[in-house]
């Protein structure tokens, strides 16, 4: 785990179990139970050809938005998985409706949807690692992978120093993954994902602010959740784009990962840190030899 201090510049090397020593008794951790939905479905079409099949998000009745591959696929085409056990219908463009009973049979289907920088197939080891270990609510299609750095046994020595817990939910969707391609950041629009904050975390912020106590974003999922609902909006879909020049209104620290260039995720870790000193830690991460992305290391920011 790579500590830094934004009030001093200062960056150390530690290990995640020492996260406990860097927060007071009232401090509080808030964390993203979202589960992630075996969302990845391998199959074929009738001509023997492979296509493979990333659910989104439920439309209605067994109808998703979908990422399918290959894309040349024409409507009305019918793609079969399972051997010849199940069949899905390409509906319209981007669109897949199922043939099957519901919506447990579809995502029997599947295995769980690994970032493509991961070059080989989900594991089943994999149900577990990609899963953080306080996921409750199903509706991700990727882990709020800072939150895969906890163990129960940590989670209760944490609550144990008088440090409190709270969750909120935010689903993980596609959105948070497009490369930022416009020349001009603020015309980049973050695909909205559904998200909520409930009222036993909303007491628990307020209870730790007016004992002018830190509140940890475990994730920028988390931050982003927080910070939509610091804007005045508890539950729905969050689109928040969180970039350089953004004040911060609930979150005093950050945990997250390490991200790829071009993301939402690092330029709101660069607003968050600080550019000059949010490089300096990359650089110093890069040159630690520290693991980047979702199986990767962690950056804690205080």
């Amino acid at each position: 785990m790579l500590v830094v201090s934004r009030k001093t510049g200062k960056i150390e090397h530690r290990v995640f179990k020492e996260i406990a020593g860097f927060f007071k008794p009232d401090d509080l951790f808030v964390l993203n139970n979202t589960k992630v939905l075996p969302s990845r479905l391998l199959g074929r079409r009738s001509s023997g050809g492979k296509v493979e099949v990333l659910l989104l998000k439920r439309k209605s009745g067994l109808t998703f938005d979908a990422l399918i591959k290959p894309a040349r696929l024409k409507i009305g085409e019918k793609i079969i998985f399972n051997g010849n056990s199940a069949f899905g219908t390409l509906s319209n463009r981007n669109e897949l409706t199922f043939d099957l009973p519901d919506i447990e049979s579809i995502y029997s289907l599947g295995v769980m949807p690994l970032p493509p920088y991961i070059k080989r197939n989900p594991e089943a080891s994999d149900n577990i690692d990609y899963q953080t270990v306080f996921a409750k609510e199903a509706g991700a299609i990727a882990s709020p992978t800072a939150g895969l750095h906890f163990s129960k046994g940590l989670l209760e020595d944490i609550q144990a120093s008088g440090i409190k817990i709270a969750h909120i939910t935010l689903h993980v969707g596609i959105g948070t993954f497009k490369p930022v391609k416009s020349d001009d950041i603020t015309q980049h629009r973050i695909e909205p994902e559904a998200f909520k904050v409930p009222e036993e975390t909303i007491d628990l912020i307020a209870k730790t602010r007016s004992k002018n106590r830190l509140t940890l974003a475990v994730g920028t999922t988390v931050c982003r959740a927080l910070e939509t609902f610091a804007a005045g909006k508890k539950e729905g879909e969050a689109d928040l784009f969180i970039y350089p020049g953004y004040k911060f209104k609930i979150v005093d620290c950050l945990l997250t990962n390490f991200h790829l260039p071009g993301t939402t995720l690092l330029m709101l870790v660069h607003a968050f840190v600080g550019a000059d000193l949010a490089k300096e830690a990359y650089r110093k991460a890069i040159e630690e030899k520290y693991r980047f992305y979702s199986y990767g290391d962690c950056m804690l920011v205080i």
